[in-house]
C-alpha cells in the first residue's frame, strides 16, 4: 500500500538520482561509437527496465531481501558496484520519463511500482555501503569506500610490489589494457563491464583502488558463447596500490580522477582475485608470488587477446537489430546478478527484449536516438522536465526537473491503480543462449547454477558475523566472534591467523616481510 511516507521517500530518491545523473552526464567524458547505435540501444534498454524491473525485483525479493543482497555484495565482484547501483533505479526512471513524453504514461501511473523500485534501491545501497554510511558516491563527495576494514587489510597485506620495468609491472599493465578493451567490446562499447571503488588510504602517499572486471567468460551474454570458453574467470578483481597521486573523485559510474594523473609509473603494488555468488569472498588468483602473478597476468592477457579478436569477427557480421539487442541487454541486465545471487535467474527475464519496449524499435533510428537522448539526459528540455519558472535546477539553474516526481494526489485516487501486465516471452535477434555458465564452482548449467546459488550461504552471512561492522570491531575487537570473523577473512593471506586489532602499520610490516 502506497503511503505518504513511502511517497515522500520515493520522490526524494527520484530527485537525488536526477541531480546525480545530470552531473555525471555533463562532467564525464562520452565516447561516440562508430559501430554500435549506442544512444538508440540505451533508449531501448530504458524501456525494458521500466517494463520489467518491478516484477523481476519482486521475484528476487521473494527469495532474498535487497538488504541481504547488499550485505553479500561487499564480499564479491560481479555487477553490484557503484555503476550498477546507480543504473538500476536510473534506467528504470528514464524509461518512465520516455513514456511520459510519448504520451503513453501519466506521472501518477505505476506509482506503487516506482516507489517499490526506489525502496529496493535504497535498501540495497544502504546495506552495501553501510561501512561508509552513504547511499552512493554523490553523498560521499564522489568517493566509495564500501569495503570493511578486514577486507582492505587483506588486500593491503597481500599486494605484490612492482616497479616500472619489472616483469610484474609490465604484465599487470598489459593485462589491464587488454582486458579493458575486451570488456569495452563485450559490453557493446560501453563501460558496463568495469567498475572501481575506493580510494583507501595506505599511508605514506599511497592509496588503494579496487577495480572490477565482470562478464568476461562464457556466461550470461549469448555473444560470448564459443568465444570466451578459454577464459577461466567470469569476474576478476585487480587491487592496485598507487603511489604519489590522490584519487579525489570516484563517482557513481565507477570512473575516477586523480592529482597528479594515475600514470603507469604510479602503480607500485598489485593483486588479483576472482569471486561470484558461489564463492566465499575474494579468491586469490596467481597470488603465490610476484613471479606467479606476473605469469598469470601474461597467460590471461593472451587468452583475452584471442577472445577479443574472435569477438570482433562475430560483431562485424551483426545486423543493426543484433547490435541493438546486445547493447540494450547489456544496459538492462546491469541488475541481473541480483537474480543470480537469489538463484532465480532466467534467460527470458534478462537476455531478451520486452515486446512492449520492442514496439518502439522502428522509432529508434540513429538520428532520433542521438537527439532524444541528448534532450533527455543532457539538455533536459523535454516537456515533462519543465516545471515552474520560479524553480532553479541544481547545477544549471534552469526551471527543469530531470525526472518527474510522483504526484502526491495519487494518495487520494479512487479505484485500483493501473498495473503493468506480467512479463511475457521476449524478443531476440541473437540466437539461443548456450546452457553453460562459468563460475567459481566450475562450468554449470543454469539449473545447477540457480540451485547452488539458492542454497549457498557465505560464512560472512552467518548470524554470528553478519552484523559485526567496523564500529563493532572498534569497541569489541577482543570479542571471540570478531576475532573468528577476521581469521576467516585472513585464510590464505599473509595475515593468516592474526585476527583483529592490527594497525595499518602492522599490516605494512607484514606485507614487507612477505615480499
Amino acid at each position: 500500500m502506497l503511503s505518504y511516507a513511502r511517497l515522500l521517500e520515493a520522490n526524494n530518491a527520484i530527485q537525488t538520482l536526477g541531480d546525480d545523473t545530470y552531473w555525471l552526464c555533463v562532467t564525464r567524458t562520452v565516447q561516440e561509437s562508430k559501430l554500435f547505435p549506442v544512444p538508440s540501444y540505451m533508449l531501448l534498454s530504458y524501456l525494458c527496465c521500466f517494463y520489467r524491473y518491478p516484477e523481476l525485483l519482486r521475484k528476487v525479493e521473494a527469495k532474498m531481501p535487497a538488504e541481504e543482497i547488499g550485505d553479500r555484495a561487499r564480499a564479491m565482484g560481479g555487477k553490484f558496484g557503484n555503476l550498477p547501483g546507480w543504473g538500476l533505479p536510473t534506467f528504470y526512471l528514464l524509461g518512465r520519463e520516455m513514456l511520459i513524453n510519448f504520451g503513453m504514461l501519466d506521472p501518477a501511473d505505476a506509482a506503487e511500482d516506482v516507489a517499490y523500485v526506489m525502496a529496493f534501491w535504497r535498501r540495497f545501497k544502504l546495506a552495501q555501503q553501510r561501512e561508509d554510511g552513504h547511499l552512493n558516491a554523490r553523498e560521499f563527495g564522489q568517493r566509495v569506500q564500501l569495503l570493511p576494514e578486514r577486507r582492505v587489510q587483506r588486500f593491503h597485506a597481500d599486494l605484490h610490489a612492482c616497479a616500472v620495468g619489472d616483469r610484474l609491472h609490465k604484465a599487470a599493465q598489459a593485462f589491464l589494457a587488454t582486458v579493458s578493451q575486451y570488456g569495452f567490446l563485450v559490453s557493446c562499447e560501453s563501460r558496463v563491464s568495469l567498475n572501481n571503488n575506493g580510494p583507501y588510504n595506505l599511508g605514506d602517499g599511497r592509496e588503494l583502488i579496487v577495480r572490477e572486471f565482470t562478464d568476461l567468460a562464457e556466461g550470461d551474454y549469448p555473444w560470448l558463447d564459443g568465444i570466451a570458453g578459454d577464459i577461466p574467470y567470469n569476474n576478476l578483481t585487480v587491487t592496485m596500490e598507487a603511489t604519489g597521486c590522490h584519487f579525489y573523485l570516484m563517482d557513481d559510474w565507477g570512473s575516477f580522477e586523480s592529482r597528479p594523473e594515475f600514470t603507469a609509473d604510479k602503480l607500485t603494488g598489485v593483486g588479483l582475485y576472482t569471486s561470484d555468488v558461489l564463492s566465499e569472498g575474494f579468491v586469490p588468483v596467481g597470488m603465490g608470488s610476484a613471479d606467479e602473478l606476473a605469469g598469470t597476468f601474461e597467460e590471461l592477457t593472451e587468452k583475452v587477446r584471442v577472445a577479443t579478436v574472435a569477438l570482433w569477427k562475430r560483431v562485424a557480421g551483426w545486423s543493426r537489430d543484433q547490435m541493438m539487442d546486445a547493447g540494450a541487454l547489456v544496459y538492462f541486465s546491469m541488475a541481473k546478478d541480483f537474480a543470480h545471487i537469489a538463484g532465480v535467474y532466467d534467460v527470458n527475464d534478462w537476455m531478451t527484449i520486452d515486446p512492449r519496449a520492442d514496439r518502439f524499435r522502428p522509432l529508434l533510428n540513429d538520428e532520433f536516438g542521438r537527439d532524444f537522448l541528448g534532450e533527455l539526459v543532457g539538455l533536459v528540455d523535454l516537456p515533462s522536465q519543465r516545471i515552474s519558472d520560479y524553480a532553479m535546477m541544481q547545477h544549471n539553474n534552469n526551471p527543469v526537473r530531470y525526472i518527474s516526481q510522483i504526484p502526491y494526489s495519487v494518495l487520494g485516487r479512487d479505484g485500483a491503480a493501473p498495473e503493468l501486465a506480467p512479463i511475457g516471452e521476449g524478443v531476440t535477434h541473437l540466437g539461443a543462449k548456450a546452457d553453460r555458465y562459468t563460475t567459481t564452482a566450475g562450468a554449470l548449467t543454469l539449473t545447477e547454477y540457480n540451485a547452488r546459488a539458492a542454497a549457498f550461504v557465505p560464512r560472512q552471512m552467518a548470524p554470528d558475523y553478519r552484523f559485526l561492522c567496523d564500529t563493532t570491531v572498534k569497541y569489541r575487537s577482543d570479542d571471540p566472534a570478531v576475532q573468528a570473523m577476521y581469521r576467516d577473512e585472513q585464510q590464505g593471506s599473509r595475515l593468516a591467523g592474526k585476527g583483529a586489532g592490527l594497525s595499518r602499520a602492522d599490516i605494512e610490516a607484514l606485507r614487507g616481510a612477505g615480499q
